[in-house]
């Protein structure tokens, strides 16, 4: 699959979200990293706004977007606050799984829930089958076990489901 970046054909990119430089405002992203889109559970992206610490709800082609977990600017490890986010996923019921890059930890957010939990990790680097050292993505199988790239360790870590 190709897609064309022609500025003579008239299909450049357009600006979904943020573009008004970076910050903390709802009306601006900070870093953004990972995305989530998946129309047939929600017709929103769902955003990690890295240097913002926080994670955006937003509507395509919106002039703004919703914090739904983390504080804009704030970065911190207790349940409602987090440090870098990097990688996000959704299931069908809309829980969201969040990589807490500088936590060293995977959080699971439940559907319109500010307080996370945490998943996989201790929330402290580490090189045991337990801990993550700075984790970036996350992937699921069709059994809902869950891969994570544990990039300081150099390796990929599988977690069953229980």
């Amino acid at each position: 699959m190709r897609y064309s970046t022609s500025s003579n054909a008239g299909d450049n990119g357009t600006v979904v979200a943020g573009g008004n430089g970076a910050g903390n405002t709802s009306t601006s992203l900070n870093h953004p990293w990972g995305i989530w889109y998946q129309p047939s559970v929600s017709s929103d992206l769902f955003i990690t706004n890295h240097d913002g610490h926080s994670i955006m709800r937003w509507t395509p082609g919106a002039t703004s977007g919703t914090f739904i977990a983390g504080t804009p600017g704030k970065a911190g490890s207790n349940s409602t606050l987090l440090k870098n986010p990097m990688g996000i996923k959704l299931d069908n019921y809309l829980n969201m799984f969040v990589v807490d890059y500088s936590n060293h930890r995977i959080q699971i957010f439940c559907a319109n829930n500010e307080a996370g939990m945490t998943i996989a990790g201790t929330g402290v680097s580490g090189n045991t089958t337990t801990t993550l050292n700075g984790p970036r993505g996350i992937a699921f199988d069709s059994d809902m076990n869950m891969y994570i790239t544990d990039f300081g360790n150099m390796r990929v870590q599988k977690f069953l489901k229980l």
